[in-house]
């Protein structure tokens, strides 16, 4: 399953799978390949790159019935910023890092932006569809982040100002979308999944463009929660999964649905048990 445009690199930039239900999920940080005609312009090397990168967290959107997951790598062009800063162009863009040898063609930024423009094309396709049969949805946005920045053997970074899983509801209305927040946060908490039910609200991120787009094209309809979850689960140095505490932030995440739905039913009204 691809996105639109056939052979065109549109067609490996994401994957997405369609199912039933007002439940979608994104992954747009997932991936880590980037265009061959970019590589002679890369100075940043493939490890560098990765660790800025979400890696496994395209397993998590894959739990949800309808979802779409980044082929490559936030390098090429960051989904989650606006057009405007999707492409990186100096390291104050990149955390600090150089990641091009040599200023990218002007060529190249456009298409890198026409993957951008048609990604958010897409996901309006998807989330009109679901607007439509069942009055609203919810979209998770997963997302993964660094806690041991200095050195693979220096210190984790400090626990009051790094949760376990931040939620970033910046860009939404928690007037009209607070039951549903506390109660996701709540049943994730209450998983048993994580380490002393840290997942806290706005510490670490507010979320990035997906929810901020969302939220404009559909304040009423949609919600679009900015899921981060703490890089225990892997090495953010060497990329090296823990494949047990992937298999146990899955079942936490899983658990969370049904309160997802119930709650998106309260707010948007049932729909003849559509949602």
């Amino acid at each position: 399953m691809t996105g639109p445009g056939g052979s065109s690199p549109v067609s490996t930039f994401w994957s997405e799978r369609q199912g039933e239900g007002p439940l979608v999920a994104v992954a747009v940080h997932a991936g880590s390949a980037v265009r061959p005609s970019l590589h002679d312009h890369l100075a940043l090397d493939a490890a560098g790159r990765l660790r800025e990168e979400d890696p496994f967290t395209d397993r998590w959107a894959h739990l949800a019935p309808t979802c779409l997951v980044g082929e490559r790598s936030r390098f090429e062009v960051d989904l989650n910023r606006p057009p405007e800063r999707a492409v990186y162009r100096s390291p104050d863009d990149a955390w600090g890092l150089e990641v091009w040898n040599k200023a990218i063609p002007e060529g190249e930024v456009d298409l890198s932006l026409a993957l951008h423009a048609d990604f958010y094309r897409r996901l309006g396709e998807i989330l009109d569809e679901k607007v439509e049969r069942h009055g609203g949805f919810v979209l998770l946005d997963l997302h993964s982040y660094n806690h041991r920045r200095e050195s693979p053997e220096g210190p984790a970074a400090d626990p009051a100002a790094n949760p376990e899983v931040n939620l970033g509801t910046g860009t939404l209305d928690r007037g009209r979308w607070g039951e549903l927040i506390d109660r996701f946060i709540a049943d994730l908490a209450d998983s048993g999944a994580i380490p002393g039910g840290d997942v806290r609200e706005n510490v670490k991120f507010r979320g990035g463009q997906v929810p901020l787009w969302t939220h404009t094209r559909y304040p009423e309809r949609g919600v679009a929660l900015a899921v981060e979850f703490k890089k225990t689960f892997m090495d953010e140095w060497s990329g090296a999964p823990d494949e047990g505490r992937i298999a146990a932030l899955s079942g936490a995440l899983r658990s969370t649905f049904p309160g997802l739905l119930a709650s998106l039913r309260r707010v948007i009204g049932d729909r003849g048990g559509d949602a």
